[in-house]
């Protein structure tokens, strides 16, 4: 996903992004150089540098700064980020927990009822095409017991 376009908000002390058919806000407190009053932010735009996956600011003494839309989806808790996310850190516990396996990957293969190209997709972390119960089901055969906890937000 790329950043169509990026303003400045000084009274919400945020930034709003457009990226996809969305509007995401960021709030200054999460950035790692902060405006203050006296030294506010005077501009920010899309950094086709960083593959306009990312802002840049400017603060009037002239600092500097940057945001990749990844720190903000995160924030924004975007539903499409955070499966991406658990699909990333799911083949990961995969891929560690593979060479402990007493199991050849080719019983793997045969217990996943699946080809080995596939099964090879499913251990590939850049691959987020692949869908939560495949890899709940390949955890499974690597005796793993996966829990799903859900909680209240807290204000």
């Amino acid at each position: 996903m790329k950043i169509a376009r990026v303003s400045v908000n000084n009274r919400r002390k945020a930034f709003e992004i457009r990226a996809g058919r969305h509007t995401y806000v960021f709030p200054y407190a999460r950035l790692e150089i902060r405006p203050t009053t006296s030294d506010r932010v005077c501009e920010a735009h899309v950094d086709d540098e960083l593959g306009s996956e990312a802002f840049s600011y400017t603060l009037e003494s002239g600092r500097q700064g940057s945001v990749h839309l990844d720190h903000v989806l995160e924030y924004n808790r975007d539903p499409t980020y955070m499966r991406d996310l658990l699909l990333y850190q799911l083949t990961l516990e995969a891929q560690r927990r593979l060479p402990r396996s007493p199991l050849s990957r080719r019983e793997m293969i045969r217990r996943l009822r699946t080809s080995p190209a596939q099964f090879y997709r499913l251990l590939d972390q850049t691959n987020y095409k692949k869908s939560v119960d495949r890899m709940l089901s390949l955890l499974r055969i690597l005796d793993c017991d996966v829990e799903l906890l859900v909680k209240t937000r807290a204000a």
